[in-house]
């Protein structure tokens, strides 16, 4: 892995090759304190909530649906824990990792062994052209796209449409799509399978302790605006203007984290909920970090100051839709007007 163009980044000079993997190792450290009292001030509020909010449904689903948008915020914290899990940095114990990764996978209506697989696929793969697929938006070059076949090419539309990307997608594929078993992988086709259990008794349980209507418009509520937030901050870290694609021949690990991740610079309360995962270029880096220990990294190391994302900015990125590789950017359909005119190849 070298570091072609690591001038862009000061103080990671080409005298030091490494000299981010140090940077990085100082911050990938758990904290076993910070660890528990993350999940006491994620888990604990999320029960309580989601409990009050079954029995505002009896008074008035106006009140019920601010009850289960707060509910949801907690659910994407619970998912950022998940998500550390997955990536071993949560605990340095890889058994306490794991059991971690499994519980609040379950509330997130999420395999933890499947997911954890393809995660790992999407950070070896992240902006690598090649290699696109797992774990990522799937997104077309403008001349796939003109290649396609018109099925193909309607799907990809509906599929980049940000009411399905955001409003319908991610509900159907955390209730549905995430309740399938791969194809192969011992361990992840069983941890689909135990997830699926799991899940038909605790909605069995709920539904008949606290009644089934009150459960489900509450559960249903929650994962729509849960999932919609989890899926619009995986698609802003990767889908911005600028962003890093390369053929894999040309791939670098740095430049694929540091320029083909975004910092999306949120609100702080935003940003407690979200778990720091708006500082997605240092957690490309170094994934060993711990969600609590970005922010630190961000602020003690001017390297990783690049040109942030903010809610405002990030609205912009609704109109991007397949990446331009003659010009190395991502754009919106009227770039395929370009390409219709050009020579294929």
């Amino acid at each position: 892995m070298d570091l072609e163009g690591a001038d862009m980044y000061p103080n990671i000079n080409s005298e030091g090759k490494d000299s981010w993997r140090t940077i990085i190792a100082n911050y990938a450290h758990p904290d076993l304190r910070k660890s528990i009292w993350q999940i006491m001030n994620t888990l604990v509020p999320y029960f309580a909530l989601f409990y009050i909010a079954m029995r505002s449904v009896e008074v008035s689903l106006w009140l019920t649906i601010p009850l289960a948008i707060l509910t949801a915020g907690f659910l994407v914290r619970d998912f950022i824990i998940f998500h550390d899990c997955g990536h071993g940095s949560f605990f340095r114990s890889q058994r306490a990792n794991d059991w971690t990764g499994i519980v609040t996978g379950i509330l997130a209506f999420t395999p933890y062994y499947r997911w954890r697989r393809e995660h790992a696929i999407h950070h070896a793969t992240s902006g690598d052209l090649d290699r696109r697929g797992t774990g990522d938006v799937y997104t077309m070059t403008a001349r796939e796209y003109l290649d396609a076949p018109l099925w193909k090419q309607f799907g990809y539309r509906l599929m980049r449409n940000p009411l399905a990307l955001f409003l319908i997608g991610p509900i159907l594929v955390f209730v549905i799509v995430e309740r399938i078993p791969p194809a192969e992988g011992r361990r992840e086709i069983a941890g689909v399978w135990w997830t699926n259990l799991a899940l038909v008794v605790i909605v069995t349980v709920m539904g008949m302790v606290f009644g089934w209507r009150n459960y489900l418009i509450v559960q249903i509520l929650v994962l729509f605006f849960g999932t919609g937030a989890g899926v619009w901050m995986f698609y802003i870290q990767h889908n911005y203007e600028g962003v890093y694609w390369e053929r894999h021949g040309r791939w670098d690990y740095f430049k694929a984290s540091m320029q083909g991740s975004s910092f999306y610079k949120l609100p702080a309360i935003l940003q407690w909920f979200t778990g720091n995962i708006g500082f997605h270029h240092i957690h490309h880096l170094g994934s060993k970090i711990p969600n609590y220990n970005l922010s630190r990294a961000y602020r003690e190391n001017p390297v990783f100051r690049i040109q942030p994302l903010t809610l405002r900015s990030s609205l912009k990125c609704l109109k991007l839709r397949v990446y331009d590789e003659a010009n190395r950017r991502l754009a919106g359909w009227e770039v395929l007007n370009q390409y219709r005119q050009a020579p294929a190849g």
